[in-house]
């Protein structure tokens, strides 16, 4: 399955030491981690910046992102190693939210548009916005859960100018699936693994079932 990364400083931050880890997380991972990736962060006029590469996070040799303020990344493990192409590499947008998946479901019974099953799972959210996207988020995850003959596991990040919505569902190997969050001096970190060298103690697990709204003014509220 995927990995996902989120990083956050209402004053700033470089995103690039934290992104150097991510790669080798992904690259050591025990699934293969090197179907592509990509990455969506704010720039200095607020406005949604993307880089996505059909290499893997790790070959790929960019290491000169700038300042921001909200960074999100994804290295991707297609399903059945199908799908390939740069297209299909997340995060996927509407030019308003931003969305991060990572997790497999089996028998899903809900009708959306989408190359594959992640866009269709933020296309199905983008249904229920009526200007509180933490509510659509709420609703359609409670569809899907209820239309879907298994969730191996549904972890997520949408993210839009003014808030992040993190969902984190698994039913098995909570080892791998469940998401981990930790303080990196003033920047909040969310991923889905620990960073290499990092004991247990220095990341904080996520509740399973979890869903948590974080207001990009300030991540301490």
């Amino acid at each position: 399955m995927c990995r996902l990364l989120l990083l956050h400083n209402p004053a700033g931050m470089d995103p690039n030491p934290a992104l150097e880890q991510f790669r080798q997380l992904s690259r050591n991972s025990r699934e293969y981690q090197g179907h592509g990736w990509g990455c969506g962060w704010l720039d200095s006029a607020g406005s949604w910046t993307f880089h996505h590469d059909i290499r893997p996070v790790w070959e790929d040799e960019r290491r000169d992102y700038s300042q921001t303020t909200l960074f999100l990344g994804h290295a991707r493990s297609a399903f059945r190693d199908e799908g390939i192409a740069i297209e299909n590499n997340m995060p996927f947008t509407d030019n308003h939210s931003v969305f991060i998946f990572n997790g497999e479901l089996r028998g899903v019974k809900v009708k959306s548009e989408g190359r594959i099953g992640a866009e269709k799972i933020f296309n199905y959210i983008r249904r229920f916005d009526r200007g509180n996207m933490a509510e659509a988020v709420r609703r359609a995850v409670g569809i899907i859960e209820k239309r879907t003959r298994y969730v191996r596991a549904m972890n997520f990040m949408l993210a839009t100018k003014e808030a992040v919505h993190v969902y984190s569902s698994f039913n098995e190997d909570p080892g791998y699936f469940q998401m981990r969050t930790k303080r990196i001096g003033d920047t909040l970190a969310l991923c889905s693994e620990s960073f290499p060298g990092d004991g247990p103690s220095d990341w904080s697990a996520i509740e399973n079932h979890a869903l948590l709204s974080i207001p990009l003014q300030d991540s301490r509220a």
